[in-house]
């Protein structure tokens, strides 16, 4: 090592860690990038040219997330291998909501001190999520910051750009009555709800190597399955089929999430039933004894996407999916809005 960075390593920090980290990264980077990449890893800033053919008013639309308490389940399971793909998932999935194809992902990777052999696997999540998504990763920036993460700790956030043309950005103000509304499957609670399932884990005692009750997955595989990436599916669909509005299931379910693309004259009607649930989402609800309005209202419950399409487009909608071996369901449907009812009512079988 340097004399000139022994000071600093005393410190707590390891600047040759970091430089070598940042090598062994860069062929990593490489596998995403698209011919679009100007630069590599390492640069002041990342270079994107991006394609405009066929792009008459080119509109980037940007996004930033993180994916909040599911990290601590990675510490204590050792799943730092998928948490970048739910990293990348959402991100990308929030950008797609408007029609846009993803162009590139950068990241921030904080920890107390570098472990560059976990460091490199949560790359290579990240990676994939990229590879998932066919964006590419143009840079990150890797914090280490001793005495401000827990030893074995780290934090993660993304910031993803994509591109629409004007005239094909979805923005849901041409949602209207009878309109069909379509949900995408999730993998499980993708990225929220964690601070709910880690307390409900704790109650339970089941270790992550334990079977999740009714499920052939171990605990830390259901409750680690990373995050569902819908750009490749959906951008299929919105090359040929006139996609009205969508949204990205996260944190507040339908509830909070529905309202966001809905003209306020209309409401979303769900079919409670009309798709399956999974044995992770029955287990949290019966371990966290909660109802399923409750259910509802935190989780994704099954649907991490959602589209809304014209009611003679939604059969055209399905048969792509279940060509594309994309679990979709017609869930429910838009009706006009009575007064001032709440804009997503769920409807419960009896």
């Amino acid at each position: 090592m340097s004399n000139r960075a022994d000071a600093y390593k005393a410190a707590g920090v390891n600047i040759d860690e970091a430089n070598a980290f940042v090598d062994r990264i860069k062929a990593l980077a490489a596998s995403t990038h698209s011919k679009g990449v100007l630069s590599g890893i390492g640069g002041f800033g990342g270079l994107f040219k991006p394609d405009l053919t066929n792009v008459a008013a080119p509109v980037l639309v940007s996004g930033t997330d993180g994916v909040g308490t599911k990290l601590k389940l990675a510490f204590a399971f050792d799943g730092h291998d998928t948490i970048g793909i739910d990293l990348v998932g959402m991100n990308v999935n929030d950008v797609l909501v408007q029609g846009a194809k993803p162009l590139f992902f950068l990241d921030y990777f904080a920890t107390g001190r570098l472990e560059s052999e976990v460091a490199v696997r949560v790359l290579s999540g990240i990676v994939e999520g990229c590879n998932q998504a066919k964006c590419a990763l143009l840079g990150g920036e890797t914090a280490e910051m001793p005495g401000f993460y827990p030893d074995g700790e780290y934090d993660l956030s993304g910031f993803c750009v994509g591109m629409v043309d004007y005239e094909r950005i979805v923005d849901g103000s041409q949602i209207a009555n009878g309109d069909v509304i379509i949900g995408l499957a999730s993998t499980g609670p993708h990225s929220n709800g964690y601070s709910l399932i880690r307390k409900i884990l704790d109650s339970s005692g089941l270790k992550g190597t334990d079977i999740l009750p009714g499920d052939t997955q171990t605990v830390a595989q259901a409750l680690l399955a990373p995050t569902r990436i819908y750009v490749q599916p959906v951008l299929n669909l919105l090359r040929d089929l006139p996609i009205k509005g969508m949204a990205h299931i996260t944190g507040g379910g339908f509830y909070d999430n529905l309202p966001r693309v809905l003209p306020m004259a209309v409401t979303a009607h769900i079919r409670f039933g009309s798709w399956p649930i999974t044995p992770v989402f029955l287990w949290l609800k019966n371990q966290g004894q909660l109802s399923w309005p409750e259910m509802l209202q935190i989780f994704n419950t099954g649907i991490g996407f959602v589209l809304i399409a014209k009611k003679d487009v939604a059969q055209d909608v399905m048969d792509r999916l279940a060509g594309m071996e994309v679990p979709g369901y017609v869930i429910g449907e838009i009706k006009s809005r009575v007064d001032e009812q709440e804009q997503v009512q769920v409807h419960f079988p009896g």
